[in-house]
């Protein structure tokens, strides 16, 4: 399933190092498994799940996460709708995402020049603005208002320890739920991506945090998206799957292969905190953890599923 989130923003605003970064997680995700695809302006990047590290230990098997696909459009500039700089085409790119991931500058780096920027909030209302008028000026083609979407704050290095405070004033101020902004440092999270990850360790520790701010955008975005995952475990790989929340046993099947679904006969599903505790399917179905669902059951985030297909 490839779901993608469009990177928007005015101007100098930090989207292009915010991007980089995000290419930088590719690129070592690749390194891994290189069947994942690379264009120019589009970063497929893992979604970080502490769940798949501990069904990796259990069958020493290679993890394979789930991604989200970040695109990078274009920067917007006052007048998109109307044709001024790229026009229309900016708006295509940004209708054919699933997402959109609205960057905005809150750091005070003198020396980037505010080309079209003021504050978050006038900005925001710019970039919204613009698709608003996009979505009258053609309305045959998909609504800007109906895509979820995020907001970035491209804060100062100094503010990163500070970052849930800020991410909650700015919402207040924006008028947004709370977990539809992240307070990120784009400067910072290109220099992570550059280093090891012992090294990585020690530069977020000496910056009075634990968590990569991407790694949360990244999780986010997945959320925003109205996913969740489920899981599979063997010898010879644990994988994190892609499903819309809600979705069947059945769809889950398909995810795997399209074929499943005309031969789906069960699913057998484990509650994840139980399937570690059991140590592997053989223990989990000797300890009656093992459940047999039909075709019909609707699949919860983490449940660990290995489908019964028939010929």
């Amino acid at each position: 399933m490839s779901l993608s989130v469009g990177i928007v923003g005015l101007p100098n605003v930090g989207k292009s190092t915010l991007f980089n970064a995000l290419l930088k997680k590719q690129m070592a995700y690749v390194a891994n498994f290189p069947f994942a695809t690379i264009e120019p302006n589009i970063g497929i990047v893992p979604v970080s799940d502490e769940r798949l590290q501990k069904l990796s230990e259990i069958y020493n098997a290679p993890i394979v996460n789930a991604t989200v696909e970040f695109v990078d459009i274009a920067g917007l500039i006052e007048g998109a709708s109307k044709g001024e700089g790229l026009g229309n085409k900016f708006l295509n790119h940004i209708r054919q995402t699933d997402a959109i991931c609205f960057v905005l500058r809150a750091f005070s780096d003198p020396d980037v020049i505010k080309k079209g920027v003021k504050d978050p909030k006038s900005d925001l209302e710019i970039l919204r603005l613009e698709l608003d008028l996009a979505d009258v000026e053609h309305p045959d083609a998909p609504s800007f208002k109906s895509k979820p979407f995020l907001v970035i704050l491209n804060i100062d290095e100094k503010q990163v320890t500070n970052g849930q405070t800020l991410e909650a004033s700015y919402a207040k101020e924006l008028g947004l739920e709370r977990d539809q902004v992240i307070a990120v440092c784009a400067k910072v999270e290109a220099e992570l991506a550059e280093l090891s990850d012992e090294e990585q360790r020690e530069y977020l520790q000496a910056l009075g945090t634990r968590h990569s701010a991407l790694d949360k955008l990244i999780q986010k975005a997945f959320k925003t998206l109205g996913l969740i995952t489920f899981l599979t475990a063997g010898e010879k790989e644990v994988r994190a799957w892609t499903l819309r929340r809600g979705e069947t046993a059945l769809s889950a099947s398909g995810v795997i292969h399209t074929d499943f679904m005309a031969k789906f006969i069960k699913a057998d599903v484990v509650d994840f905190v139980e399937f570690i505790k059991a140590a592997g399917w053989k223990s989990a179905r000797e300890l009656g953890k093992v459940r047999s669902e039909g075709r019909d059951y609707i699949v919860k985030d983490g449940d660990v599923i290995e489908f019964k297909i028939g010929s």
